[in-house]
């Protein structure tokens, strides 16, 4: 009786709602069926869709940005492009303090699968590495626990999987036995998802008895850690600070003492990592400032002319690329990623092809755009933020993403950015290779992360290394 009265009570909130015909083959489903499709209506914020159907699709209230006194947004340089030394050294020494207190999490996104690459699995599982092959996640394991043992704490992994890759994500831990991390500093959080729906805001079937549900994007990260559980977990450890990346950038510092440095002395919110960009179209969002709040500018909605507008230096104007790479103050991600929709990242719509079952119980495969996904984007935090705080980072030691089967942002050519980023450290420790001028030896070798996270840390070891490794092709420093 408890669950038929409980599947009334649903049915009646979706016809409420206008959305009925969610249930329209119910009575053609099995019994198991029936709870599936009643468990799953019952996760859905039936409130929050409404509104955003009544702002996204209905009226479609987000229309154009408003770019109305767009500035470039002021971020801290490296020393050797103008940064003060002394500024940076303090920040580093800050941050390893902070590290080393155990104040520090890693979290990672990596929801998403290698479809692109032309890999069946989850992106974290791509290999990625010149030689060894190693695989996004043991990248980042190994550069954790060399952190780890760095700066003499233990850190604490948060990784964010989706409904999509989270058992398989879970199967490669395991079957990896967790990348040599103990197992109780590695969390899963699963992301959450949204319903999708048709051109007049009616919530999509997928078949008779599942609903078109899809990930609410990265910004949907922040909620997720408060949902799951995971920002009580990490109070309860004594973490404040988070250190926010995404599964596809291999040569991220999961750990960057000074980035995180900085983070603690502007007693920030949420910092972040700029590069300047390769081009003036490259397709990365722009660190902007806005009357008094930092926001960032989407390279779509940007107009060709400030993209490529000059300074007086002859520099690009709008020159700082965002490469996703935050740090969150803990108190931020709770209120951020509450229920408070006043103070809540915003959802943005995406028009897509979505395969649906009609009102006959035909599955459809549309070849034109039938429907709308609902996101959330994480720089949309940056605006919320207090005190926000961004560095210059440089792009050979921080984002050289794997996006791309081939070309730009390719296997290939993270690969190649790997091999420049080994001999910029060597060539810092005084060896001598020979390069292209792209910075590109002859042949590929490669630096574990488990003998050095950052290039600091790798001069510090190679100075201390007895006797030195003898380069050649193939040569694994470890």
């Amino acid at each position: 009786m408890e669950i038929t009265e409980n599947a009334k009570n649903i049915r009646e909130a979706f016809e409420a709602a206008g959305q009925g015909q969610v249930f329209k083959f119910f009575t053609e489903l099995d019994s198991a069926a029936q709870k599936a499709l009643l468990a799953q209506a019952a996760t859905i914020d039936l409130a929050e869709l409404t509104r955003l159907v009544q702002t996204l699709v209905l009226n479609q209230h987000e229309g154009s940005l408003n770019l109305d006194e767009l500035n470039p947004a002021p971020f801290i340089p490296l020393p050797e492009n103008g940064g003060d030394p002394a500024l940076w050294d303090t920040a580093r020494d800050v941050g390893a303090q902070a590290i080393a207190s155990g104040r520090v999490a890693a979290f990672t996104v990596a929801g998403g699968q290698g479809t692109r690459l032309g890999y069946d699995g989850p992106k974290g599982t791509y290999p990625v590495t010149p030689v060894s092959k190693k695989t996004l996640f043991q990248v980042f394991a190994e550069k954790i626990a060399r952190s780890s043992e760095r700066f003499g704490a233990p850190i604490h992994w948060f990784i964010l999987t989706s409904e999509i890759n989270n058992a398989a994500t879970l199967e490669a831990f395991k079957a990896a036995n967790y990348f040599g991390l103990p197992e109780e500093q590695v969390h899963f959080i699963v992301q959450g998802l949204v319903p999708a729906v048709d051109l007049e805001g009616k919530i999509l079937l997928s078949d008779k008895g599942t609903i078109a549900m899809t990930p609410d994007g990265h910004g949907g990260s922040l909620r997720a850690l408060v949902r799951s559980g995971a920002v009580d977990t990490m109070r309860s450890l004594g973490i404040d600070t988070l250190s926010y990346f995404q599964v596809d950038n291999p040569i991220v510092q999961c750990m960057d003492p000074a980035f995180i440095g900085f983070h603690v002395q502007g007693k920030s919110q949420l910092s972040s990592k700029m590069v300047p960009k390769a081009y003036a179209l490259e397709k990365v969002g722009h660190f902007c400032l806005q009357g008094d709040r930092n926001i960032v500018v989407e390279y779509s909605d940007m107009p060709k002319n400030l993209q490529e507008e000059k300074a007086l230096d002859g520099k690009l104007r709008f020159l700082a690329g965002s490469v996703a790479i935050h740090i969150f103050d803990l108190d931020f991600i709770a209120h951020a990623g509450g229920d408070n929709i006043d103070f809540a990242l915003p959802f943005h719509r995406a028009n897509k092809k979505i395969p649906y079952i009609n009102s006959n119980g035909e599955t459809i495969q549309p070849e034109d755009t039938n429907g709308v996904k609902f996101e959330m984007f994480v720089f949309d935090a940056l605006p919320l933020a207090k005190h926000p705080v961004i560095i210059e980072a440089d792009r050979i030691e921080d984002f050289s993403p794997v996006k791309n089967a081939e070309g730009v942002d390719s296997p290939q050519s993270s690969a190649d950015d790997q091999v420049r980023m080994f001999t910029s450290w060597l060539r810092a420790a005084g060896v001598v290779i020979e390069t292209d001028a792209s910075g590109l030896p002859p042949f590929s070798f490669e630096i574990s992360p488990r003998f050095a996270a950052d290039r600091l840390d790798f001069l510090s070891q190679w100075a201390a290394l007895e006797p030195k490794h003898n380069l050649g092709p193939n040569v694994i420093i470890a």
